[in-house]
């Protein structure tokens, strides 16, 4: 499978997405691609420690994927390389089915990991700019 293929198959099957790096500054990727997603019928939780407990997009804010209390399809990962590990291993101690990292955002051992774990994984992309380039219609 390509990996234009799998990227369309795991936001094609995605519904409840983690959002990890979750800002409520307007100016951040974070931000806007949460609104994206969020207006393609995505169900989003937003992750960032810090910001818990306050909303962004009308969603509150969690402090930890492990505070997710269901299913997470896809965590999508607006955190710099390095610190995209652990977050990688979070979503495959929760069990999540895919892991996304962002533009920019490559750790090769840490998808290696999630690989082995039987997560499929997207690095170095973002789902607003794949969404429309690959003609995937609104969710419903």
């Amino acid at each position: 499978m390509s990996e234009i293929e799998k990227v369309k198959r795991v936001l094609e099957s995605s519904r409840v997405i983690a959002l990890v790096g979750a800002s409520l500054k307007p100016e951040r990727a974070s931000y806007r691609v949460m609104a994206f997603l969020l207006n393609q019928g995505y169900q989003v939780i937003p992750v960032n420690p810090v910001k818990a407990g306050q909303q962004l997009h009308g969603q509150t804010i969690l402090a930890s994927l492990q505070d997710i209390s269901e299913t997470v399809d896809l965590v999508d990962v607006f955190r710099n390389s390095e610190a995209a590990a652990s977050v990688v291993d979070d979503a495959i101690g929760i069990g999540a089915k895919a892991v996304w990292m962002q533009l920019g955002v490559i750790n090769q051992p840490a998808a290696d990991r999630a690989e082995a774990a039987g997560l499929d994984v997207i690095m170095d992309r973002c789902p607003a700019i794949d969404i429309p380039s690959l003609g995937i219609s609104k969710i419903s």
